[in-house]
């Protein structure tokens, strides 16, 4: 049976000589990966990170990974494409996003969650370097987490203080709030730790470290 929905690109990986292994989150089947043949009518640009597909779906109760094809992009993200910075910061939401939600994983309203979240930054134009530490906790509530003052305290070493206002303030200010590079960067390892005390599972972004070299 074939069935048309929409795919969040997390990562791919090579299957043969021809295809890939094409991990998604979707709405009707949570975090799944789908075969897709590569050839001269589908593009690899079609396989960066977040992007938002639509795609025509095999679907084989006898099967673990299912086939997809017909591959277009639902949404163009003009302005994550032309940005190094903000295709940085999709890899890491990614990335993210691939080691937190377990194959066969379905939230209610994840998909939804994270299609906002990326057409949001896709729409920025300034004063987006925190993004990620939003996307963090806002992925943490998702799951069903509160990641409260008091929840994060015991990971939070010496930004306590940093974290408390983060947490209050509205999404603007949070986005004004004036870090450094390093303060930034362990922020995000705080939530991370927190994450992975939660889910019980290791989480090693390798690509936080590539955003912290752009974002200084």
């Amino acid at each position: 049976m074939k069935e048309k929905i929409h795919l969040i690109v997390l990562s791919h990986t090579k299957f043969g000589e021809n295809s890939v292994v094409l991990h998604t989150l979707c709405r009707e089947y949570g975090r799944k990966g789908f075969l897709v043949k590569v050839g001269q009518k589908t593009r690899p640009a079609l396989f960066q990170p977040l992007n938002i597909l639509e795609a025509e779906v095999t679907v084989n109760p006898r099967s673990d990974l299912w086939w997809a094809g017909s591959l277009k992009a639902r949404t163009p993200l003009n302005g994550i494409r032309s940005d190094i910075r903000k295709n940085t910061m999709t890899l890491f939401m990614g990335e993210v996003l691939f080691k937190v939600v377990k194959e066969g994983m379905s939230e209610d309203g994840l998909f939804d969650w994270c299609e906002r979240t990326i057409l949001t930054l896709d729409a920025l134009k300034t004063d987006y370097p925190n993004y990620h530490l939003r996307f963090l906790l806002e992925l943490s509530m998702t799951l069903g987490f509160s990641p409260s003052i008091e929840d994060l305290a015991p990971f939070a070493g010496s930004h306590v203080r940093e974290l408390e206002v983060f947490l209050s303030s509205p999404f603007e200010q949070a986005m004004l709030l004036p870090l450094t590079g390093e303060a930034r960067n362990e922020m995000a390892g705080v939530i991370l730790r927190y994450l992975e005390y939660h889910t019980e599972s290791s989480i090693n972004v390798r690509s936080l470290k590539v955003l912290r070299e752009i974002y200084g």
